[in-house]
């Protein structure tokens, strides 16, 4: 996709569907829930309705291929002369000096980033379509360029090319096997699955299970000081993977960073669900979860009030738990003094990519898949991830895999990243409905869970909200709207940090410093423009920033809790039994 695409929105939504629309639709739902075909048949039907439109975006392609051919005759003349186009930033495809340096293959590299440029603005511009149905289109055509890109065939790569002739041939023997390897496991696989051991290599921060329910593990780290902060934490961790995300290694450890820094911490392990546990619904994970590990926490180190913190998905429910425990206890009585987001929706008007999977006949499709299992498959989320950026996630490892022959390489955040789970189905449709469809978190009173209506109008507490800059899955100006819905009283810091989902999050300090932030306390209705442009940039983690925020709000230094105790006694070592289940 061209910055320009990225940026551009062409014509309105339409008041209703058109009639191409309309067509896409009712075929959609029968053979094409996820629009693949059918939102590409839309916009081309589109565009032949439309022909003073498409003769305009004909003449700038032409535009593109005449200079374009200029530049093609200049390169075979030995003249230097700079790309006509030029590759996104982030396109790491075309990066090796032969890209550049030689002018046969700049030249295929530059037709394909004419004709990829192009019929990409074209489907973010249809006209005659809404915003969503032209991203739609723009979306699955970009999956399909990406697939049919030079670098993905070994004769049109010359990396490819020069390594079997440098290897002998020894390379594509190498990237038969691990072809052979990947068809016999059914996936594009970007880590070996013996390449680590939970509890072992990973997640090996020590620590004990003082409480388990059906839903839930919880963990309390042994303290690594001899005082600690009176108030705990609580991390509330996401089901969709496992916890260690958090607890990866020593060196990158959400969890031993904040015990050295003298705060006991407690962390959620969830159950990995199966077909038994199809009726568990949204309501439960909020009772059965984390209502009951912020009541073991705080009865643990006998605190009234813990410091709550949310990831992701686990962030929404915290953000739902929230205004259901101002409701049901009141704001002076909630059992959470101050609480943590780090990268969580809870206005789904805009969620990214995902859209492109968000509708009544793409949920009506998975709720039938998942009717007949009785969990949606963690696979099948993980798929839906490595789409939204199948250059990084998919073609990158077909490439390095079978064209060069390489080994997968042993790195902790994508084994972690395959380590998926299920999520059982009445839960997790209830989810993309209330959430992503329809959008009711944010509507007062319009959701009733375990009882009560929940309104995020009513949290008062103060929030340390953390979003980072290339989150794909949680963009961070739909993430900075929460400040917009929770009550005008509650003080909120807004943390802006570089990188994405994960290694925005998992981000510990290190120097020189690799990345950095920004930071400042937003208005309730003030646009994310005027926060960024009046927000200090620093350098580094934010780590720091909220240790140094949360040690002024936890409490006295009081001796160090033991991991168990006698009424919570150690029901077994850390990282726990539920994260080992397959």
């Amino acid at each position: 996709m061209s910055a320009r695409s990225a940026s551009r929105n062409p014509s309105p939504d339409l008041d209703g569907p058109s009639p191409v629309e309309t067509f896409g639709e009712s075929v959609s739902k029968a053979v094409d829930p996820f629009g693949v075909t059918t939102s590409l048949l839309a916009a081309q039907m589109a565009w032949l309705m439309h022909p003073q439109e498409l003769t305009r975006a004909v003449n700038a392609l032409s535009s593109d291929l005449l200079a374009l051919q200029a530049h093609v005759t200049r390169r075979a003349m030995g003249i230097p002369s700079p790309d006509v186009i030029e590759p996104n930033a982030d396109d790491a495809r075309f990066a090796a000096p032969a890209w550049t340096d030689s002018a046969s293959w700049d030249i295929v590299k530059e037709w394909y980033l004419a004709f990829t440029h192009r019929l990409q603005d074209m489907y973010f511009e249809t006209p005659g379509l809404s915003d969503k149905e032209r991203r739609r289109a723009a979306f699955w055509s970009r999956k399909w360029l990406n697939m049919v890109a030079p670098t993905n065939f070994f004769w049109t790569n010359p990396v490819a090319l020069e390594r079997a002739v440098a290897t002998q041939g020894d390379s594509l023997r190498r990237g038969w096997a691990n072809f052979q390897r990947d068809v016999a496991a059914k996936n594009i696989q970007m880590v070996e699955p013996d390449a680590f051991t939970v509890g072992k290599d990973l997640a090996t921060t020590p620590g004990k299970v003082v409480f388990r329910n059906r839903l839930v593990e919880l963990i309390h780290y042994t303290p690594t000081t001899e005082k600690v902060r009176a108030m705990p934490i609580v991390i509330v961790t996401p089901w969709i993977n496992k916890f260690y995300i958090l607890d990866l290694n020593p060196k990158k450890s959400l969890v031993k960073y904040l015990t050295d820094q003298g705060f006991s911490v407690f962390i959620t392990s969830w159950k990995n669900p199966d077909a038994e546990m199809r009726d568990v619904r949204f309501d439960d994970y909020l009772l059965e979860g984390v209502n009951e590990v912020v009541r073991v926490a705080g009865e643990f180190c006998k605190q009234p009030k813990v410091h709550l913190v949310g990831y992701c998905i686990g962030g929404t429910l915290v953000s739902t738990y929230m205004a259901w425990a101002n409701k049901r206890f009141g704001a002076g009585q909630t059992p959470v003094a101050h609480w943590t987001l780090f990268t969580t929706l809870t206005d789904f008007s805009h969620p990214g990519d995902i859209d492109v999977f968000i509708d009544d006949a793409c949920i009506g499709a998975l709720e039938e898949s998942m009717s007949k299992k009785g969990y949606l498959d963690g696979n099948e989320m993980a798929t839906s991830f490595r789409l939204l950026r199948s250059n990084s996630l998919i073609w990158n490892y077909w490439v390095s895999s079978y064209l060069l022959g390489e080994a997968l390489p042993p790195f902790d955040v994508l084994f972690w990243n395959v380590d998926s789970t299920r999520m059982p189905a009445a839960m997790h449709s209830y989810y993309l409905r209330e959430m992503y469809l329809n959008n009711n978190l944010i509507k007062r009173d319009k959701l009733t869970i375990a009882g009560e209506s929940i309104d995020l109008d009513r949290i008062v507490q103060p929030l340390y909200a953390v979003t980072a800059e290339d989150d794909h899955i949680a963009p961070w100006k739909q993430c900075y709207r929460i400040r917009k819905y929770v009550n005008v009283q509650a003080p909120v810091r807004f943390v802006l940090s570089t990188s994405g989902h994960i290694l925005g999050i998992v981000n510990p300090p290190v120097n020189p410093p690799k990345r950095a932030y920004w930071i400042a306390e937003p208005e309730r209705n003030e646009h994310w423009e005027q926060w960024f442009d009046r927000a200090e940039k620093k350098p580094g983690t934010w780590w720091q920033d909220w240790t140094a925020w949360l040690g002024e709000r936890t409490g006295e230094l009081v001796d160090a809790y033991p991991a168990a105790n006698r009424k919570f006694p150690p029901l077994a070592d850390a990282p726990g039994t539920y994260v080992l289940e397959k």
